[in-house]
């Protein structure tokens, strides 16, 4: 079962890291055609539009950090509960397995009684 874990983590870190990049790579097409326009204004705007759109870019990038931070937080709550769900269906087949041997203990030791 560690071995499944393994690979659940690998799997959900690639998945993760593709939605980062996706999403990444979504704000920068989006941020990239608001920069043509803007680029047209004197010399003295750019730099100040250049700090605002640095500023816009690093916001973007703490917010898909923390998107991210809430999903792999989710996915690690699932796989917690994965784990109780999988204990608890453990127990109670075993439960099972030892009411059923009760039970036809309880019928093998009575006909071995009458014979």
């Amino acid at each position: 079962m560690d071995q499944d874990s393994h690979s659940e983590d690998t799997l959900s870190t690639m998945v993760l890291e593709n939605i980062k990049n996706k999403l990444i790579h979504a704000f920068r097409a989006t941020g990239g055609s608001r920069e043509e326009p803007q680029d047209s204004g004197s010399t003295v705007r750019p730099l100040s539009i250049g700090r605002s759109l640095q500023a816009n870019e690093e916001l973007r990038r703490a917010q898909i950090d923390g998107a991210i931070t809430w999903l792999r937080s989710e996915l690690l709550e699932m796989r917690s509960q994965d784990l109780q769900l999988a204990q608890t269906l453990l127990g109670l087949n075993t439960e099972i397995q030892r009411l059923r041997r009760e039970s036809f203990g309880g019928v093998e030791v009575e006909g071995e009684d009458q014979q």
